[in-house]
C-alpha cells in the first residue's frame, strides 16, 4: 500500500520547512529507519527517517523548496506497486521558490501610453514599415523636406541605423573609454556628439558604478528564519523594555572565588553568563508569570525553567535551550551551557535542543555595549539583555568611588505581564546578582 511522506511538524511554532536534500532517488529501495531526506527549519537541519520499507516511487517536492507543514513530499510504494502519481503540491501551496532573474525595474501602477510622433512619409513607406513592424520615427528621411521614402525604410531594415555623427575628439575619447557611442545623446549641431556629451556619459557611468552593491549574501536559511521570527515577534506581541543599572562587585567577587576554587580543574570554566543563568532561573521561580506563555485565551505557567541561551553564529543567531536550569548548580550550568554553545557553532544541535524554551538570556557583555532592547523569542513572555561590565564612578557608602557597573534590560509581553511585576522581577534579578549567594538559599 502506498505511503505519503509529508513535511513533519517539529514544535508548536513550526509552520513550514525546506527540503534541503534527498538521500534517495526515485525508484531506489528504502529500508525503514533509513535516512530519507533532510529538512531545514527552526534554524537547524535535521534528517528524516523512512517510516516503512519500500520503493521511493515519486519525489513530489524537489530539493531547495520550502513548503508548509503537512505538504506531501514523496510517495513510497511496495515493490511492483504502481500508485497514481501526484501532480502539483498537495495540502498547502509552496511558499518559497527560486526568485526569477530581473532584468530591470518593473513599472508600478498605470503606465502612460507612449505618444506617437507624426512622421512625414510616403504611403509606400508607411505600408512597408507596418509590414516590417518598424518605427518610422527612427528612419532618417531622404525625400523632400525630410520625407521618409520606401527606399529609406528598406535601407534602414537592411543596414540598420546610420552611425551617429560625432566630432573627432569625442570619438577618440569614447574609443579610449570603451563607450558605445550609439548610447550617447548628442547635443551638438544636428545632434552631433560632442566632447561634453562624452564627458557627461562618463560621469553617469561612474555614478552608476559607485551605486552598485559591493556584494551580497542570500537571504535564505538561518538568516531568513531569524528575520521571520523577529518580525513575527514584534507584530504579534505588545513588547516593552525596562532597564536597570547595578553594581556587580558581588558578582565579580563570587565568580573570582569560584574560579580560584577550581583553577586546577581544566574541566571547570565559569563565566559571568553562568552566574546570570543561575540567578535568573532562581528568580523566575518567584515570578512564574514571567516564565509563562500566552496560548489563545489562557496564560500557561511552566513548571520548569528551560533557559534559552542566545548564541551568535557567522550567518545568524540560534538559541539552544538549557532545560531545568532552576534545578542545576553553577558548575552544572557552566558545563551544559558551554556544551550547547559548542554544538551550536558546530551545527550539531537537535530539534529538542532548540525548542521548548520558557525564558531567554541574550548577553552582549563581550562587546562595547552598555544596554540594548532585545526582541522576545515567541512564544516566550520575557527575555533578559545583559550589557558589559564597566568600571565607572558610582556612589557607594555615601562616597564616589570606582565600581564595576552593568546594565540589564528586560523585554516582556505587556499583554501577559504588567509593569509593576516586571519591574519587581528585574529588581530582584539585580539584587541576586549583587549578592549571588541569595540564589543558593
Amino acid at each position: 500500500m502506498a505511503i505519503h511522506i509529508t513535511m513533519p511538524k517539529w514544535g508548536l511554532t513550526m509552520k513550514k520547512g525546506k527540503v534541503a536534500k534527498w538521500f534517495k532517488k526515485e525508484g531506489d529501495s528504502v529500508q525503514k529507519g533509513e535516512a530519507l531526506f533532510e529538512v531545514e527549519t527552526e534554524k537547524i537541519t535535521n534528517k528524516v527517517e523512512a517510516p516503512a520499507s519500500g520503493i521511493l516511487f515519486q519525489i513530489v517536492v524537489p530539493e531547495g523548496t520550502t513548503v508548509p507543514v503537512g505538504t506531501i513530499l514523496a510517495v513510497m510504494a511496495e515493490p511492483g506497486e504502481q500508485p497514481e502519481r501526484i501532480e502539483g503540491m498537495q495540502v498547502g501551496e509552496v511558499e518559497e521558490k527560486a526568485a526569477p532573474s530581473v532584468a530591470g525595474p518593473t513599472p508600478v501602477g498605470p503606465q502612460k501610453p507612449k505618444e506617437k510622433m507624426f512622421v512625414l512619409a510616403t504611403p509606400a513607406a508607411r505600408r512597408l514599415a507596418k509590414e516590417l513592424d518598424m518605427d518610422l520615427s527612427l528612419v532618417p528621411g531622404t525625400g523632400p523636406q525630410g520625407r521618409v521614402t520606401e527606399a529609406d525604410v528598406t535601407k534602414y531594415h537592411e543596414e540598420g541605423p546610420p552611425p551617429p555623427r560625432i566630432t573627432p575628439l569625442a570619438e577618440e575619447m569614447a574609443r579610449q573609454a570603451g563607450l558605445d557611442i550609439s548610447t550617447i545623446i548628442g547635443t551638438g549641431e544636428d545632434g552631433k556628439i560632442t566632447k561634453e556629451d562624452v564627458e557627461r556619459a562618463l560621469e553617469a557611468l561612474a555614478r552608476e558604478e559607485e551605486a552598485k552593491p559591493v556584494g551580497s549574501i542570500p537571504f535564505t536559511g538561518m538568516r531568513l528564519s531569524v528575520a521571520e521570527n523577529m518580525h513575527a515577534s514584534l507584530q504579534n506581541t505588545a513588547q516593552l523594555t525596562i532597564f536597570t543599572e547595578l553594581d556587580v562587585t558581588g558578582m565579580v567577587s563570587f565568580l573570582n572565588q569560584a574560579r580560584e576554587e577550581y583553577e586546577k580543574d581544566e574541566a571547570v570554566r565559569v563565566s559571568h553568563n553562568d552566574v546570570i543563568i543561575l540567578t535568573t532561573s532562581r528568580v523566575l521561580k518567584r515570578f512564574p508569570v514571567v516564565n509563562s506563555t500566552l496560548v489563545g485565551d489562557e496564560i500557561l505557567f511552566h513548571r520548569a525553567v528551560n533557559m534559552g541561551i542566545a548564541v551568535a553564529l557567522p550567518d545568524g543567531l540560534i538559541v539552544p535551550v538549557l532545560r531545568d536550569a532552576d534545578k542545576k548548580g553553577l558548575l552544572e550550568i557552566a558545563k551544559e551551557a558551554r556544551e550547547l554553545a559548542r554544538k551550536a557553532r558546530g551545527g550539531d544541535l537537535t530539534v529538542d535542543e532548540v525548542t521548548g524554551g520558557t525564558f531567554t538570556i541574550t548577553n552582549l557583555s563581550m562587546f562595547e555595549v552598555d544596554g540594548f532592547t532585545p526582541i522576545l523569542r515567541s512564544p516566550e513572555t520575557g527575555i533578559l539583555g545583559v550589557g558589559r561590565v564597566k568600571e565607572k564612578p558610582a556612589v557607594y557608602n555615601g562616597e564616589i568611588t570606582i565600581r564595576p557597573m552593568m546594565f540589564l534590560s528586560l523585554t516582556f509581553d505587556h499583554r501577559v505581564v504588567d509593569g509593576v511585576p516586571a519591574a519587581e522581577f528585574l529588581e530582584t534579578v539585580a539584587r541576586y546578582l549583587q549578592q549571588p549567594t541569595l540564589a543558593l538559599t
